[in-house]
């Protein structure tokens, strides 16, 4: 009996578990796609650099099952755990105090997250990102702000991220939306950079990476990344030029070299934070505002360097400035 019932509670379990989807290469996502998505990880992310209040903030919201291969008293953890967890992240830079402040919330194993679609709301004890008419309004924390898109989404070529070897992320963008509201309680305004990415990358584990969302001064907006595997083998580079009227070019040949490195403290990791990047026409270098920007979750002890970044350089013919927000992954280290 105890057989029977253990086979038959198994199966169950199984018939409870989700379907999910991963990448395939050969179908890159829609730009529109921003509802969720049936995916064993998922992510949104708001970054945002404001020079004239000397402001950044990330936020960031999680949306993940129990990994693939994962067990719990000997069964598929996604069996025992069918529904999706999630997390969110928020790190508030505050250049004129000197000031870092990250804070996360979690809803395991309550379950307490709101993830719904059409229009897109996600919720996690009141921090909240949802869709609006005009655009976006994400309220977490010190920051409540309203996002007005002013280019249409974008898919980054090849439509996602990473390698076979260290998973792939669908990946879209709204590189540049107005953003009116408050942070720290002071009124601001400025320009944000808003990311959707779902796939099946174990980030932070299997990938880790060093990425670039910034704004140049004569409207276009530029995305790069570096994807590395667990021993920091470098897999792949990309890079996305997004126009000022919102066209969309892959740059070739792009490398990125480092200018300077930052060792945590706490962590005992170390990050390239300053950056010569180029390729075939444009030229630029990347250097952090601040140094000491190292986040820190409470779940996975996987950390990464979040801020604001500004640059100067040479851009299809002209010379531009650069803003915006650099994320530099660390990986794994010892609690």
């Amino acid at each position: 009996m105890n057989r029977l019932y253990a086979g038959a509670l198994l199966l169950a379990l199984t018939a409870c578990a989700p379907r999910l989807q991963g990448v395939d290469p050969g179908t890159p996502p829609d730009p529109g796609q921003w509802d969720p998505q049936p995916a064993p990880v998922e992510w949104w992310y708001v970054s945002a650099y404001l020079p004239e209040e000397q402001l950044a903030f990330h936020w960031a919201f999680f949306k993940y099952y129990a990994p693939e291969g994962y067990r719990v008293l000997g069964l598929p953890a996604r069996t025992v755990f069918p529904y999706p967890f999630a997390s969110e992240h928020l790190a508030v830079t505050d250049l004129r105090s000197d000031r870092f402040e990250f804070t996360e919330r979690h809803d395991f194993p309550e379950l307490r997250a709101e993830v719904r679609a059409d229009p897109l709301y996600l919720d996690l004890d009141g921090w909240r990102f949802q869709r609006t008419p005009e655009g976006f309004r994400l309220q977490a924390g010190s920051v409540d702000v309203a996002l007005t898109p002013t280019k249409p989404p974008v898919v980054h070529p090849p439509g996602w991220s990473g390698t076979a070897e260290t998973g792939r992320m669908y990946y879209v963008s709204y590189t540049r939306a107005e953003l009116r509201g408050t942070v720290l309680g002071r009124e601001v305004r400025g320009t944000a950079w808003i990311d959707h990415q779902w796939g099946e990358q174990m980030s932070g584990v299997a990938a880790l990476w060093d990425w670039y969302g910034v704004h140049l001064s004569n409207g276009d907006d530029l995305m790069l990344y570096r994807i590395r595997d667990r021993e920091g083998k470098v897999k792949v580079l990309h890079a996305t030029r997004v126009d000022a009227a919102g066209g969309v070019t892959r740059l070739e040949g792009m490398r990125m070299g480092p200018l300077a490195y930052w060792t945590s403290p706490v962590t005992g990791l170390r990050y390239a934070v300053a950056w010569r990047v180029e390729g075939e026409g444009w030229r630029l270098e990347i250097l952090p505002k601040r140094l000491e920007q190292e986040i820190r979750g409470s779940g996975l002890p996987v950390a990464y360097w979040e801020g604001p970044v500004e640059g100067s350089g040479t851009w299809f013919g002209e010379d531009v400035r650069v803003w915006g927000v650099g994320e530099f992954v660390g990986g794994r280290y010892r609690r």
